[in-house]
């Protein structure tokens, strides 16, 4: 494991120095003024398989549909996360999944790479202007109109929100279009959406009720996190029981990560599911989703509830739960009080 950690630095830092001078989105290919270019077939490309990333990835998504109805959409990107997240998305007419390890899988990964190839697009979207590989693939595919992607201070000056991975993609998208005939807007940026349907939600309601046994409402703690982003015990559990003693009206119940363990050793009702969509459906059906920053988090923003976000090692401009009364916290800024204090406003 150690060894390909170290073999993926090193290809991440080898990418990032190949790719770092591709592409410019302000080098607009000519078209007729005044005459809109028609755009049937769209390439997104984000290839990272972390859940949270592909979840960022739908306010775009969402864009792209919503100025080109009848588009059809490909997305380029790593992992199989990308499926259960945009299954409800009609306009996603292909997903071409690089292998989550590249170097257990060399045939493959070349083969996705070169069905870049294989289609005429009308537009290319890289959607993160970090990725080296959003770069590459974005100046692989064929296409007249691309977006790299790449830093507009113009555009940072216009909006205070710029710097969130779910926003810039957008903003870098709209700004693009405005260049080659199409009016601008400055309408807020699409929430995260996993499109839940009807269907699933009652199923997460019975989940729930199964859990809970009742018919008050609930909150939902996700206690854990990768790395330095992840709280200790002893933090969620002062969290949990200040929780129980100021809502005692609400249950509290915790999902449970894929390693199947438990910052409060397991002592609210708790699901254990690898199904991203049936933990989605759960979710949408509590009152409010607690947890640090990281990919479950993201999931419960596409739920469409209010979700509130732990801080202490990741940018809050950058990953913050927004929309649907959402709140993020810098813990090193902030104390219990603060914390309970908005919860209590959210929930009333």
């Amino acid at each position: 494991m150690k060894v390909y950690k170290g073999i993926n630095k090193f290809r991440m830092r080898l990418m990032h120095r190949l790719t770092k001078n591709i592409g410019n989105s302000h080098s607009i290919a000519n078209f007729n003024s005044g005459i809109k270019p028609e755009i049937k077939r769209v390439l997104i490309s984000r290839p990272n398989h972390r859940l949270g990333n592909q979840l960022l990835l739908t306010p775009l998504v969402q864009e792209v549909i919503e100025i080109f109805p009848d588009c059809k959409i490909d997305l380029f990107v790593k992992g199989g996360v990308a499926h259960p997240v945009f299954e409800n998305y009609k306009n996603v007419d292909q997903i071409i999944q690089l292998p989550k390890k590249p170097f257990s899988h060399l045939i493959s990964y070349a083969l996705k790479w070169a069905s870049l190839k294989k289609h005429q697009y009308d537009l290319v979207i890289n959607g993160d202007k970090n990725s080296s590989s959003g770069r590459l693939s974005t100046q692989l595919a064929k296409s007249k109109f691309k977006v790299f992607g790449e830093a507009n201070d113009s555009i940072q000056l216009t909006f205070d929100d710029y710097e969130h991975i779910a926003k810039y993609p957008v903003y870098n998208l709209r700004d693009y279009l405005s260049k080659i005939g199409f009016p601008k807007n400055n309408n807020p940026v699409f929430t995260i959406n996993i499109k839940l349907t009807d269907t699933e939600i009652a199923k997460g309601k019975r989940i729930l009720n199964d859990l809970v046994k009742n018919n008050k409402p609930t909150i939902c703690i996700y206690t854990n996190a990768t790395g330095d982003k992840c709280y200790d015990e002893m933090w969620w559990t002062a969290f949990y029981h200040r929780l129980k003693k100021e809502y005692p009206e609400y249950n509290i119940i915790e999902l449970l990560p894929i390693e199947n363990i438990s910052k409060i050793n397991f002592k609210a009702p708790n699901l254990y599911s690898k199904d991203v969509r049936e933990m989605c459906a759960l979710i949408a059906n509590t009152s409010i989703f607690i947890a640090a920053d990281n990919g479950v988090m993201h999931l419960a923003s596409a739920a469409q509830i209010p979700v509130v976000g732990f801080f202490k090692v990741t940018s809050i401009d950058k990953y913050q739960p927004y929309g649907n009364n959402s709140i993020a916290f810098n813990t090193n800024e902030t104390n219990l009080d603060d914390w309970i204090k908005s919860i209590g406003n959210i929930l009333n």
